[in-house]
């Protein structure tokens, strides 16, 4: 039996232990179709073959950048990895500057790209990238290198002896993958992960998933150039899990009734997105069936786990589950028996709803540093508190520093930053990983998250502000979408608030407001002003007198990765999103 410790025994683990037709599946032009686990190690090799064939060598880098998860993205993943060579996962949607920077620092030699979009993006800075020699799409594009001209070029298996030698030389402690994390501030850092890391994450995570062996499937749609959903990836192929990758985030709710996965991950904008919505149906009822529908949801939201709130709620729980929780859970195909949640905290209210509904929502926790995951909850065995990101997972110790930072020691945690010792070493001590996070640990083992180390601040009149708490809150309104506290060295503390139009435009409908349509108007709208002060003031309750948000301001725009107000995991860019509205900053704090 392959014994996994490289990334690329992966495929050839399950060849040998859970064989199968639907190894990976993608929709092309409407149609699923299946790659064998077979024939994926077969187009991995003649990929290999391919790459050696133009001059690609060992520790050479290969860049991987695609609008959507698919399946040419593992063989290609595969294929370089064999070569003793490092492949490069670029988030599409970045600045071509940040493609130029990424392409350059890492010195990649090939890139594949998934369609025209970010070839067009490549194009205009390959120019300024001497290292680059070619690039391939995976989408037939005219006048375009096609990813399969690679594949034919290795048909020939005459150097496959070529491979096995480079494959032979590969350490598990040698560098498999760099991934530059769009950080808050400054430029991308490019992490260093190993094949340990990544494959000893994978191994130790796969013991949290209630997941039959060999016999599940999964839908998978987060990015892959994240570390979070590919090394779920190769977690799912080391269980035999059949990997269907949604189109887009558009058609999840379509691909989850086609493929109806027992598994996939999510992270909480879109749970809170899908709950929305739900509620938003809910309104739209009448009568008994809007009654109901309410009362389901009133049930949901004191849902506490292993039945703690006794047989009269458990009775409560399962009319509920029957007479409209069922419905949740055909929505979202009808299997699902985990949904892992990560890259940013969920609202306590949201856990409770959906695991309520019979969706089991488990959050974890996790850095593209540490790859990526620490700690995770898991339904089973009392594994599961709600409020935490569960029990750290094998191998893995954490300890709270004195200043309540989390630190991290473990086989996850990175080589270091690529050509950048110096911000290594800040990271590190001895073999510990600074989180950046602050935490606790309670009595059962279960580690909270309480915030970025780095985003709390003082007010002039020294006392300290957790803002991710306080904006955690907030954002359990159905009228706010992102907001952001503000109030270093000032002398209270306030927020830039972002409307959610959407769900504001149904609720002037419901009120027979005359609202303008156009949001630079509707943020100067009083009755709207109004109506958020009161949602304000209601989170307000659970903070002390120093932390409460004493004013705010609403901005007009939708706050979005392409206009620069968050990362791509969906993280606050502070310092920009203060720059983008300093006129409404200098107004709260009458400058």
């Amino acid at each position: 039996m392959t014994k996994v410790k490289r990334l690329f025994d992966v495929p050839y683990y399950q060849l040998e232990k859970y064989p199968t037709d639907k190894c990976l599946v993608t929709k092309y032009k409407g149609k699923w179709e299946a790659t064998s686990t077979q024939e994926y190690i077969n187009k991995a090799n003649a990929l290999s073959r391919g790459l050696l064939r133009l001059g690609v060598n060992k520790n050479d880098k290969v860049a991987i950048i695609s609008m959507t998860n698919r399946t040419e993205w593992n063989i290609c993943d595969i294929g370089i990895l064999q070569l003793a060579a490092q492949d490069v996962p670029i988030y599409p949607t970045i600045s071509e500057e940040e493609y130029e920077y990424v392409l350059n620092h890492s010195e990649s030699v090939v890139c594949f790209v998934s369609c025209k979009e970010v070839l067009d993006k490549v194009n205009k800075i390959k120019d300024k990238v001497p290292s680059l020699k070619k690039v391939y799409s995976f989408d037939e594009i005219e006048g375009q290198a096609n990813w399969e001209e690679v594949l034919k070029l290795g048909e020939d298996d005459s150097n496959q002896p070529e491979v096995e030698a480079l494959k032979d030389t590969v350490e598990e402690n040698d560098l498999a993958t760099l991934i530059y994390t769009s950080g808050t501030t400054g430029r991308p850092k490019g992490v260093m992960l190993s094949h340990k890391n990544i494959v000893s994450n994978a191994i130790y995570s796969a013991e949290r998933l209630p997941i039959d062996l060999g016999h599940s499937t999964a839908l998978s749609f987060l990015p892959v150039c994240h570390i979070y959903e590919r090394m779920l990836l190769y977690m799912y192929q080391y269980c035999g899990t059949e990997i269907h990758f949604a189109e887009s985030l558009e058609t999840i709710s379509e691909n989850l009734k086609e493929v109806k996965p027992e598994v996939m991950t999510a992270v909480p904008r879109l749970l809170e997105k899908v709950y929305d919505k739900i509620y938003a149906r809910g309104g739209e009822l009448s009568g008994i069936k809007k009654k109901l529908f309410f009362w389901a949801v009133e049930v949901g939201l004191d849902y506490e786990p292993y039945g703690q709130n006794g047989w009269w709620y458990e009775l409560k729980l399962k009319l509920a589950r029957k007479l409209i929780f069922s419905k949740w859970q055909e929505a979202l195909g009808g299997n699902l028996k985990a949904i892992a949640s990560g890259s940013a905290p969920i609202q306590p209210r949201l856990a409770r709803v959906f695991n309520a509904a019979g969706v089991p929502v488990m959050e974890g926790y996790g850095l593209t540093e540490t790859s990526p995951v620490i700690a995770v909850n898991d339904m089973r065995n009392n594994g599961f508190r709600i409020g935490t990101v569960g029990k750290p997972i094998k191998d893995t110790e954490v300890k709270i520093a004195e200043d309540g930072e989390i630190l991290i020691k473990g086989p996850q945690v990175m080589l270091g930053y690529y050509k950048d010792a110096d911000l290594t070493s800040q990271v590190m001590t001895g073999d510990y990983f600074h989180t950046g996070d602050i935490g606790e640990i309670d009595e059962d083992g279960f580690l909270k998250i309480t915030d970025r180390k780095k985003e709390m601040f003082k007010t002039s009149g020294g006392k300290y502000v957790a803002p991710q708490l306080l904006e955690n809150a907030l954002k359990q309104s159905r009228f706010i979408e992102q907001v952001m506290v503000i109030g270093e060295g000032e002398k209270m503390p306030a927020a830039l608030i972002q409307p959610n139009w959407e769900f504001v435009e149904e609720w002037a409908k419901r009120k027979h407001q005359d609202f303008p349509s156009d949001p630079k108007k509707m943020v100067q709208n009083q009755a709207l002003i109004d109506r958020i002060q009161e949602e304000v003031d209601f989170y307000n309750e659970r903070f002390g007198k120093w932390e409460k948000i004493k004013k705010f301001e609403l901005t007009p725009d939708t706050w979005s990765i392409e206009e620069g107000h968050l990362t791509p995991t969906m993280k606050l860019k502070r310092k920009i999103v203060k720059e983008k509205y300093l006129a409404l900053y200098n107004k709260i704090y009458e400058k």
